[in-house]
């Protein structure tokens, strides 16, 4: 073998300089020779420090390649530093070590030619013998089919991925080119590392997408574990995964990915209801601890299903839940009311709507579970159906054998029907003042009445024959501008929070309903938190979505996830880009939402539901009682000795909530009186609250908030 040139001349210059590194030093200290060896060594240095911060391939040669440079001025300055030659010629012996190491090594000829090799003498050519065919060291033939000794071909040829080897390939059934290899290490007891997708798509000719990893399962007869693993190959199956997937594969795909619209999940099943027209979606949580987060309009849009028609609706149960996606808005169906509907059951509960499932929605008029009567919250703004709801719950109550009295702060057509199947019913806040007065007044004569079983009074108890009295539900619509009345508000607010309060010991009930369940506009807290835990909150369309939810959030223990009631159910029809481009005007297709209403149930669960239709242009007779419930003798004595029973729609009597000014004064007494006469409001403005109260002290933390409260708007 010829021995290449810069080899040659390499070698004779490390032959000519070891002297010269030994005697050099040692003869002649100040020599140029040695300040030339140094400034050479410190090249050499830099050049290793160079090749260490450099980003491309190849540091290492870099590094041998200045390697001899270095040590030669080591070996320099090791000399300079000995006396003489050095102990047994050290000198000398590091010179000779260097040119030895640079002599068989040879650092810079032979890194320096490994892109530019000069061309060697080529021997004459000759016939080579025919090359004999051998089995493949790699994989010896173990009678493998066709379709495995063919992937091992191409396997081997993409240069053993992954050092694996390929035990078997199977295809799957039915298909052209999908199928599935068993991979194992090349050496036995190592296990698979670094094998990726695209480094099984590359031998095939397919995508990485195309491809899936799977550990593989120890089973009898063959080992698992890591030094086994798995590939499927599946470029038509994807294909037609792509073109026309299955519900489960749409799902995965769309749906459940970390991007999609409920992320974690799998679909359980998909259902048709072709007599509801309804598609059930049932999924659940891959991981039963995880809580489902979903995205409603995302999981329609990954589903093909329109996401603005009021139509798909969604509802949690844990780590389940149902997608119900109808082919008309549901709750836009009416549900009248019946007798047989609004007829309590043995523990208080009827039926007052119907969910988007079709499922009936109870609530109840009295609490079976406490032993106590029911508040009532109901919250919406006009003409969402309060009013609705009222007939209903006021039948039911009524159907129970109980007394009910409704006021308003304004007289209207509804109200006004309900008042020939109820007790009493006015409308002014003078009208409500009077009714929450006499309410809480019968909390007093209640509690010292008899029982005809032994002569001695006892809380209320819903149900017992042996009570002397009937459950008394006071109705107070449009609570919140009664409650800032600038005559009668505080009267109104004051007696309301004591009556929820109180109330339930004494079989009265107390059903607020406005626009606000919020402090500062008549609730407060205390009265919030028992008309909660008394009742079910009914929440009905409160301006906007955003209003709703936070209303029904204020209504909830925990702020579970809350329907939207949209301002009216439209379809979509056509793209809006299209009919934008067009220049056309959008469909006018809304249906109203009048009726629907958020319940919050015991558990603390928002559920959608439409309430039932009371019809008042018919004859309500057919929802009430024949007779109207009222109050007992007794009861209506004890209030007329108190001056609380008479005709509440009289002007303001002399006295009645405030005491009247003496002769010569003048203020808001006189003004007080003068507005007396005008029967439903007592005439004089804010100022005229301070009257009543301003010789109290404040010796309390409520007191005070009640005195903050009576000047917010002085």
């Amino acid at each position: 073998m010829t021995t290449p040139r810069s080899v040659a001349l390499e070698r004779l210059a490390y032959t000519l300089a070891a002297p010269v590194l030994a005697v050099a030093p040692n003869v002649y200290p100040d020599s140029p020779v040695n300040s030339v060896v140094q400034l050479v060594g410190a090249a050499g240095i830099g050049g290793w420090f160079l090749a260490a911060k450099s980003d491309e391939p190849g540091a290492g040669r870099k590094i041998l390649r200045w390697f001899p440079l270095v040590l030669a001025a080591a070996v320099d300055v090791a000399a300079r530093h000995t006396p003489g030659f050095g102990p047994y010629w050290l000198d000398g012996l590091l010179a000779a070590g260097w040119a030895a190491a640079g002599y068989l090594v040879m650092p810079f000829s032979r890194h320096t030619r490994r892109r530019h090799r000069p061309a060697l003498a080529a021997p004459a050519p000759q016939l080579a013998p025919a090359e004999t065919v051998e089995p493949s060291v790699a994989q010896p033939d173990d009678g493998a089919d066709l379709l495995t000794c063919q992937a091992r071909m191409l396997w081997e040829q993409a240069g053993m991925p992954a050092r694996t080897h390929i035990v078997k390939a199977t295809r799957h059934p039915g298909m052209r080119h999908d199928m599935t290899i068993l991979l194992r290490a090349s050496e036995t007891g190592r296990p698979i590392t670094g094998l990726t997708e695209a480094a099984v798509a590359a031998p095939f000719g397919v995508h990485s997408s195309d491809v899936e990893l799977a550990e593989v399962a120890i089973q009898p007869g063959r080992q698992g574990g890591p030094g086994w693993m798995e590939a499927r190959i599946t470029p038509d199956a994807n294909q037609r995964r792509r073109t026309k997937p299955t519900d489960q594969e749409r799902w995965t795909d769309k749906v459940a990915g970390p991007k999609g619209g409920a992320p974690g999940s799998e679909l359980v099943h998909k259902t048709r209801d072709d007599e509801r027209g309804v598609t059930f979606y049932r999924a659940r949580m891959a991981d039963s601890t995880d809580t489902p987060r979903i995205d409603l309009p995302k999981v329609c849009r990954a589903l093909g299903l329109p996401e603005d028609d009021s139509c798909v609706f969604v509802l949690i149960d844990g780590s389940e839940f149902l997608i119900s996606a109808f082919d008309e808005p549901p709750l836009s169906q009416v549900f009248p009311a019946t007798r047989e509907l609004l007829t309590p059951d043995a523990k208080g509960m009827y039926v007052c709507g119907f969910t988007i499932t079709g499922q009936p929605v109870k609530t109840m008029v009295y609490q079976h579970d406490k032993n106590a009567p029911a508040h009532g919250l109901t919250l919406g703004v006009s003409r969402s159906g309060k009013t609705q709801f009222f007939a209903i719950h006021m039948a039911a109550q009524s159907l129970d054998g109980q007394v009910v009295w409704l006021s308003t702060v304004r007289k209207d057509e509804k109200t006004t029907v309900l008042g020939r199947y109820i007790d009493r019913q006015g409308s002014n806040a003078l009208w409500m003042a009077r009714s929450l007065r006499a309410a809480k007044a019968l909390c007093e004569i209640r509690a010292d009445m008899p029982w005809p079983h032994d002569g001695q009074p006892h809380d209320y108890k819903p149900g017992d024959p042996r009570c002397p009295y009937r459950q008394l539900n006071v109705y107070a619509d449009e609570f919140m501008t009664a409650a800032q009345d600038g005559d009668f508000g505080e009267f109104v607010q004051k007696d309301g929070e004591d009556l929820t309060v109180t109330g339930l010991k004494y079989g009265i009930g107390f059903n607020p309903a406005g626009q606000s369940p919020f402090a500062h506009n008549g609730f407060s807290t205390e009265m919030k938190d028992n008309l909660r835990q008394n009742s079910r909150p009914v929440i009905f369309n409160m301006g906007s979505p955003g209003a709703t939810r936070k209303a029904a959030e204020g209504t909830m223990e925990n702020a579970f996830d809350v329907p939207t009631i949209p301002a009216r159910y439209s379809r979509s029809e056509g793209s809006a880009i299209e009919r934008a481009m067009r220049g056309e005007a959008d469909p006018e297709n809304g249906v109203s939402t009048g009726g629907v209403a958020v319940i919050v149930l015991d558990n603390g669960r928002a559920v959608l539901m439409r309430s039932l239709y009371a019809d008042f242009d018919t004859d309500l007779s057919t929802l009430f009682p024949d007779e109207v419930n009222r109050l007992t003798d007794y009861e209506i004595s004890e209030l007329t000795k108190r001056g609380l029973w008479f005709d509440w729609n009289e002007p303001v009597r002399p006295g009645e909530f405030w005491p009247e000014p003496k002769e010569g004064d003048e203020g808001d007494g006189d003004s007080r009186r003068r507005g007396g006469k005008g029967g439903g409001k007592g005439g004089g403005g804010r100022g005229s609250k301070g009257g009543g109260r301003g010789s109290e002290q404040v010796t309390s933390p409520r007191q005070a908030l009640e005195a903050i409260r009576s000047l917010t708007d002085a």
